[in-house]
């Protein structure tokens, strides 16, 4: 998610099809409605169980012994919202977990404590008497949020608690939690594609006539339209939702944030025929979030999809294969900035500007993971992008394709954003509900005194 980009182009109901995670079939996307909430809660519990498990292999595989994290309510480590049960909205007094690699003597490999008194120092200091870990890694790191979550009066107390025979053996592994949080078990993605596919169905209905009127909706206005409409179908969402329209100077992904008090300002301007507009919109239900872009455009009176500026068809496709360039080289165990480097040389190679800003997503919007640049970092993102592409995540590519298109005697940025997740089966990224190739249509019945411009 940024603060714009543009997305696909879907023709009328009958034309369009549900895309599934291989294409484009011949079903419009529909909205998917959610279970019960005690049922949701049961799958996210599942899920979060499924996730736990995980966390033995994985210290072992970063060479730590235990795992510690401390909160107090209100005061969480990062990591405590991808494992807490369902019914939880918070920790309660200190809640305390130590993860072991390797238990011995048939220990558990999981502890937990909510309380407040000496006693949780106690029992840790037995268990880890008992269990002679070497190393103890604590959410220490300086820069990623996902590694970062121990907070600095807590550090103290947990130090001074368990004395120094303990303190001396605290490590930072930041790739621990960020791949705790990052991986995604395979049971949440049949209700991921269908939160994808009620993001697809929302951004349909928002950009279409039946609540579009040009010349009288303003961006701001269709904003609202799909807050409203997420809040009516009982999910929520991680941002408010953007429309921007894209044949308007400026564009937020390029724009300094000195300038968004004018792009603030042409949100109140009416949608007019022959605008290019674009969305940045997504869904939260059951954990998880969705990160879509899409692009529609507004017919004239009596236009179909024949009358569509070839420039802009031009322009959807070349981020279209922007989309593939980046797909293609998304390498498990390559850094964010190698993918990103890879990526540009080869766009740069086919004649493609735009930029790159792709991301994680999933438990978070913005999840845990590395990035493949930024709007702002094009030749390489500190920190963030050199951690590696790891497996069992979900991604979104996010980028757009400058082209110009001469209709409007213009260059125009064509933006995208749509999420993939890793097929273990295929060992490659697949889009999660699919990618948008055609516009989203606002159509007008004909009119006898309006008539397109055609070329300007």
């Amino acid at each position: 998610m940024r603060t714009s980009g543009l997305a696909t182009v879907l023709l009328a109901a009958c034309c369009v099809g549900e895309i599934t995670a291989v294409g484009v079939s011949k079903k419009t996307p529909q909205v998917q409605i959610l279970p019960p909430l005690q049922e949701q809660a049961d799958l996210i519990d599942s899920w979060t169980e499924d996730r736990k498990a995980l966390i033995p292999g994985l210290l072992r595989k970063y060479g730590v012994d235990a795992w510690l994290m401390s909160q107090r309510e209100y005061a969480e480590d990062t990591v405590f919202w991808a494992l807490k049960n369902a019914v939880q909205f918070s920790a309660r007094r200190r809640t305390t977990h130590l993860f072991l690699a390797s238990p011995k003597n048939g220990a558990e490999s999981a502890y937990s404590w909510i309380d407040n008194t000496a006693a949780v120092w106690a029992d840790l200091r037995a268990i880890l008497a008992e269990q002679q870990p070497r190393s103890i890694a604590l959410n220490t790191h300086p820069e990623i949020a996902f590694a970062s979550g121990l907070h600095a009066g807590e550090l103290d107390t947990i130090s001074a608690a368990l004395g120094e025979e303990w303190a001396e053996r605290f490590v930072l592994e930041p790739m621990l939690p960020v791949e705790v949080v990052a991986t995604m078990v395979p049971g949440r993605l049949p209700w991921y594609r269908r939160m994808q596919e009620t993001a697809w169905a929302i951004i349909e209905e928002a950009f279409s006539e039946k609540t579009i009127v040009p010349g009288k909706s303003t961006p701001l206005d269709i904003e609202w339209w799909m807050r409203e409409k997420i809040q009516s179908l009982n999910y929520t969402t991680w941002f408010q939702p953007g429309v921007v329209v894209m044949t308007e100077p400026g564009f937020p992904a390029n724009e300094p944030a000195a300038s968004r008090s004018r792009l603030r300002a042409a949100a109140d301007r009416p949608i007019q025929y022959g605008d290019l507009i674009h969305t940045d919109f997504g869904v939260t239900a059951l954990g998880l979030n969705t990160d879509t872009q899409h692009l529609g455009y507004v017919l004239y009176p009596g236009e179909t999809e024949v009358d569509i500026p070839k420039g802009m068809i031009e322009g959807l496709k070349k981020v279209n294969r922007l989309q593939d360039i980046v797909k293609e080289n998304m390498k498990i165990g390559m850094t964010g900035n190698e993918i990103l480097k890879a990526s540009l040389s080869q766009m740069h190679a086919e004649g493609i500007e735009g930029k790159i800003y792709c991301h994680p997503t999933g438990e978070w919007g913005h999840s845990a993971g590395t990035v493949i640049g930024m709007t702002n970092l094009q030749d390489s993102v500190p920190v963030l992008g050199d951690m590696p592409l790891l497996k069992n995540t979900y991604y979104s590519i996010e980028l757009y394709a400058e082209h110009w298109v001469p209709e409007r005697n213009r260059t125009l940025k064509f933006a995208q954003e749509e999420d993939v997740y890793w097929d273990a089966k295929t060992e490659s990224w697949e889009w999660v509900y699919g990618r948008q190739e055609e516009f989203l249509l606002v159509r007008t019945p004909a009119e006898a005194s309006l008539q397109s411009p055609g070329e300007l």
